[in-house]
């Protein structure tokens, strides 16, 4: 499919403050048959961009609005052309990427509880029968709700609570597919759902030997098809937020974010 994004960003300050310095991991990724055709990122106040790429093959965009401001307002905008399945072919895995997607992390830990379920419903010596087993009864042990978590929430307290978002269902994914050796990362990036719903996004990745990659997505229960926009990966939600930054000044901050997805003839 060929999908147009806009994602808006506005920050408001409830007094002015006098500088601000940002991070901006939104631009969608190029690979494994997905192809970012324009990407455009735009700020008001207007400041330099510089961009660097992270330990994980991500495009981070920074800026520093050192001007006395109530509002800051970024526009990225993009055009992507995505598979109808996602291919990542590897015959190994670096040491590092393997240590990074085996271990717990701050929103995926190795917990006892989740570790045991998982095992409960995992096919010794067949991960990727595993892992789809693990993406089915994620999605089947957590109901979606708006407003039911937030952004701290870990795997072990959604799935404690059996309620979430998409960021719940992929750190619940997360920690099981590691507590039975399965590699697993965290991606980020947006979904397209025929015109009626778009938005934000989060799905697993989960690494098969002699395979490589399958790309799940346990808060619908499907692969990733061409409705989905990749921008990136990570070991959990806290590599890969969209946006991170510091401001100077005495002030309360607030955040309003719109996203739309719109599919291009």
């Amino acid at each position: 499919m060929r999908l147009k994004i806009e994602h808006i960003t506005t920050f408001s300050y409830d007094h002015p403050i006098s500088e601000a310095y940002t991070e901006m991991c939104l631009r969608p990724q190029d690979g494994a048959g997905q192809h970012c055709l324009s990407f455009s990122l735009k700020t008001e106040p207007h400041d330099e961009q510089l961009n660097y790429r992270d330990r994980f093959g991500n495009d981070i965009s920074h800026f520093d609005t050192i001007q006395p401001h109530n509002q800051l307002v970024v526009a990225a905008r993009s055009v992507v052309l995505t598979p109808d399945h996602f291919v990542q072919s590897m015959a190994h895995l670096s040491p590092l990427d393997e240590f990074d997607f085996l271990q717990g992390s701050s929103y995926a830990p190795l917990l006892s509880e989740i570790s045991a379920l998982a095992e409960s419903i995992s096919t010794p010596g067949d991960p990727k029968a595993s892992a789809l087993a693990i993406m089915r009864h994620t999605w089947g042990a957590i109901k979606y709700e708006k407003g039911a978590t937030d952004v701290n929430t870990t795997a072990g307290e959604a799935l404690a609570l059996g309620r979430g978002v998409c960021q719940d269902f992929a750190h619940v994914m997360l920690s099981a597919c590691r507590s039975q050796k399965i590699p697993a990362r965290y991606v980020s990036g947006y979904l397209y759902n025929n015109g009626y719903s778009a938005a934000s996004h989060a799905w697993v990745d989960v690494y098969i030997p002699g395979e490589g990659w399958l790309s799940l997505d346990p808060t619908h229960n499907v692969e990733q098809n061409g409705q989905y926009v990749r921008v990136a990966i990570g070991r959990d939600y806290a590599d890969v937020p969209p946006t991170r930054g510091i401001f100077v000044g005495n002030a309360k901050e607030s955040m309003e974010v719109s996203v739309k997805v719109d599919a291009v003839l």
